[in-house]
Order: C-alpha cells, then structure tokens, then sequence
C-alpha cells in the first residue's frame, strides 16, 4: 500500500511544473508593422505573426534602457505575450516587449580607381 501511495505521490510531483507553466509565449523576430493596438512581426523561421497590444504593454530599448521609447519597424525583437480568447479567436497579448534598434550599416564607397 505505501509503495502505491509513493508511486502516485511522485507522478503527481512530476506533473505539477507542468501545470504550474502559464500560457506566455515568447516571438522573435523583426517588426514589419506596428501601430497602437498591434505589432506584426517576421519571425527567424519566416511566419509573420500579429501580438495585439494595450496599456499594459511595457518597452524596454536594450541599447538604450533608460530612454522611454517604442520600437520602429527594421527593430529586432523579443515579445512575451499570453494567448487570449477576443470574441471567438484566439489572439497574441503582448506583456513585455524587449527591442533593440537596428545597426544601420553604411554603404560602403567604391574605392577610387589609381592613375
């Protein structure tokens, strides 16, 4: 009987962290179009996806954190969002939206021909 209990006990304990995970779920990429209520972005495995987002939506620039900004389209991305039922569909909810701006690389000049 003790030995029925342990092994129920510990199947248990070993489903718990399974339960205990919420639905975030974390996009990365490079935004293609942002406004005030969605960004889309293009994923590294080529998807775009649509994140909503609302006043709970936070920024944070890693190239610059103490700045206030919002990301730009070209930026790259790192999204958490939860997934939320919105009038029959299921959409992305963005919480944190962390961004860093992209490097503009110059175009590099021609080398002057010699005489």
């Amino acid at each position: 009987m003790w030995l029925r209990l342990t092994v129920t006990l510990t199947c248990l304990f070993m489903l718990a962290p399974s339960f205990a995970l919420s639905a975030d779920q974390h996009v990365l990429g490079t935004i293609t179009a942002i406004d005030a209520v969605h960004v889309e972005i293009k994923t590294t495995m080529g998807q775009l996806m649509n994140v909503q987002v609302n006043k709970k939506t936070r920024y944070k620039d890693e190239s610059n954190p103490k700045k206030a900004t919002i990301p730009e389209v070209g930026n790259r991305v790192v999204i958490k969002a939860e997934k939320n039922e919105i009038k029959g569909h299921n959409v992305l909810l963005a919480i944190d939206i962390h961004f860093s701006s992209a490097k503009r690389v110059p175009v590099p000049t021609p080398p002057a021909p010699i005489q």
